[in-house]
């Protein structure tokens, strides 16, 4: 398997800001028991994390699908906090909450609570926080450092030029990294989105739902999805099937994340069937007469099957 290159394409490293991300909202966790409650729910470790550590964690279903992922903040050892996409807190919340019972541990939307900006660049680079303020790291979008500013509400916001959400959106699909948002809700076990190679699986944690699945899946050869960037020439959007030119009724993928591309077309995360990308034969959205993908390439290393 050799990926593509996407060289023609634009590329995120000119981007300099900071985006409000009004897309994304907060659960937060408080109590003595938080870090223990969540470490029975989630992929992370959540009681090895440090105070003011972030780290990428996954809530699967008891198949190991992922019916949530979050950029998950430790605050306090009793303080913690689930940012995710705000089209599936809801149901999100209702779902943990379903297993809290005598826990010491309170779950509760607190998306107004604080301001969620993404920050790429110089600005990345260069933002120093105030108190009751963090800063998260993501993952570079073409080698362009970025992080997640997770403010008080009351607190001002960054000094950092202001970068339209929707160069937010591209530099995120960019980095490879993909959140769960209500189109793919269960359609992917953590491996399907590369998680456990950017730090969102750990495998040598306790047991939480879907835990036996997801490292199963882990196994060497039993991995037979991946996730990509790639280029869709015309529109498109998550949860979108693809398919090959060969097969109109199998589709070999399932688009994870899509974002307008500033030079026309869409960038997107699709996770792919690793066997269609040996074929010779052409990948479609949406059917085979659909727009073209292409240009499909890794963004970072994955770790290797155990």
């Amino acid at each position: 398997m050799n990926a593509h290159d996407v060289t023609s394409h634009t590329s995120a490293l000119s981007l300099n800001g900071a985006a409000r991300l009004t897309d994304l909202g907060v659960i937060r966790v408080v109590g003595d028991e938080a870090a223990k409650y969540l470490q029975g729910q989630l992929t992370q470790d959540v009681v090895l994390m440090k105070p003011g550590e972030s780290r990428l964690a996954a809530l699967c279903n008891p198949k190991g699908r992922m019916v949530a992922s979050f950029v998950m903040l430790k605050r306090a050892p009793d303080d913690i906090l689930l940012i995710c996409s705000r089209d599936i807190l809801a149901a999100t919340l209702k779902r943990l909450s379903m297993f809290v019972m005598r826990s010491k541990a309170k779950l509760s939307d607190a998306t107004e609570q604080f301001h969620l900006f993404g920050l790429i660049g110089q600005a990345a680079q260069e933002h120093s926080v105030t108190d009751g303020q963090h800063l998260c790291p993501l993952a570079p979008a073409d080698d362009s450092p970025r992080t997640l500013l997770v403010s008080p509400a009351e607190a001002p916001e960054p000094s950092a030029t202001p970068l339209d959400l929707a160069l937010w959106h591209w530099a995120d699909v960019r980095s490879g990294v993909a959140l769960v948002t209500q189109p793919i809700v269960e359609a992917f076990v953590p491996q399907m989105l590369n998680y456990e190679s950017i730090g969102g699986v750990n495998f040598k944690k306790g047991c939480y739902p879907g835990q036996e699945v997801v490292a199963r899946s882990q196994f060497r050869g039993a991995i037979k999805r991946r996730a990509f960037v790639a280029q869709v020439d015309g529109t498109t959007q998550a949860g979108q099937e693809v398919f090959t030119s060969a097969d109109a009724d199998q589709p070999c993928g399932v688009i994870a994340l899509a974002a307008p591309a500033p030079g026309g077309g869409t960038a997107v995360i699709a996770s792919l069937q690793l066997a269609a990308l040996d074929s010779i034969d052409a990948l479609t959205v949406g059917g085979p007469g659909g727009p073209a993908l292409t240009g499909w390439r890794l963004p970072y290393q994955l770790l290797a099957d155990i």
